[in-house]
C-alpha cells in the first residue's frame, strides 16, 4: 500500500498515492488532461499511444506523457503552456484527419471523448490544414449486439485490452501505418468469431467505433 504524497498541478495543491500516474492524480482532483488510450487498470504498464496527455514537470527539459509519469512528493506540474497546447492540437488533428465525423447521428455523441477534448481545448473537430483521409471501410453488423465502425476507430487499444481481460480475446491491432486497425484474426466478421457479446469493448470505446445495440 502506497503512502499519500503532496504535489502541485496547475497551481493547485493536491494529494495522491505515491506511484500513481499523474494523469489519474489530476483527473481525480478535477484537473482535466486530454487522453484516449489510458485505462486506470493499466496504469502500471500504460499503452501511451494517443500522445494527447502531455504535461510539463518542473526540472524536466521537455513535455512528457501524464499516463507514464508517476506522482512524486513535491512535484510541480503544468498541464497547459504554449508548447503543450501545440503538441496536443497537432496530435488531435492527426487523429481527426482519419476519423469519420457524423456527430449528429452518432450513438456516442454527447459521451464522446473526442468531443470533450475539442471543447476543453477549443480545437476544431475537423482539422482545417489537413486533408481528410477517409478509408471507407465497411461497418461490421454481423454480431447482433455490437456494431463496429472501423472508420471511427482512434487506435487507442482500449477495446483490445477489455476484450482480453473481460471477453474472449478476439480483437487485436493489426497492420502498420495508414493500414493500422483493430480487427479480428484473419479479418473475419465479429459474428463469425468466438465473441461472447459481453459489450466490454463498446463500454470502453471513447469514440463510437464500437456500439452496443438494443439486442
Amino acid at each position: 500500500m502506497g503512502k499519500k504524497i503532496n504535489l502541485t498541478i496547475d497551481g493547485k495543491k493536491i494529494q495522491a498515492m505515491e506511484g500513481d500516474k499523474i494523469l489519474w492524480a489530476a483527473l481525480e482532483n478535477d484537473i482535466y488532461i486530454p487522453h484516449l488510450c489510458a485505462m486506470k487498470e493499466q496504469q502500471q504498464s500504460p499503452f501511451a499511444g494517443c500522445r494527447l496527455c502531455f504535461i510539463e514537470i518542473e526540472g524536466k527539459p521537455r513535455p512528457v506523457a501524464a499516463c507514464t509519469e508517476p506522482a512524486l512528493e513535491g512535484m510541480v506540474v503544468n498541464t497547459r503552456s504554449e508548447s503543450i497546447d501545440r503538441l496536443v492540437e497537432a496530435g488531435f488533428n492527426l487523429i481527426m484527419s482519419n476519423h469519420h465525423i457524423d456527430c449528429k447521428i452518432c450513438a456516442a455523441s454527447g459521451a464522446c471523448e473526442l468531443q470533450k477534448i475539442a471543447k476543453e481545448r477549443k480545437i476544431r473537430l475537423k482539422p482545417k490544414k489537413l486533408v481528410q483521409l477517409d478509408r471507407n471501410l465497411p461497418k461490421d453488423h454481423s454480431k447482433d449486439c455490437i456494431i463496429y465502425d472501423p472508420n471511427k476507430c482512434v487506435l487507442c487499444g482500449r477495446c483490445v485490452t477489455a476484450c482480453r481481460t473481460e471477453g474472449t480475446a478476439v480483437l487485436g491491432l493489426a497492420y502498420r501505418g495508414f493500414e493500422r486497425m483493430v480487427t479480428t484474426f484473419g479479418d473475419i466478421p465479429l459474428g463469425e468469431t468466438d465473441c461472447s457479446g459481453c459489450g466490454s469493448c463498446a463500454n470502453v470505446c471513447p469514440a463510437g467505433a464500437l456500439i452496443e445495440t438494443d439486442n
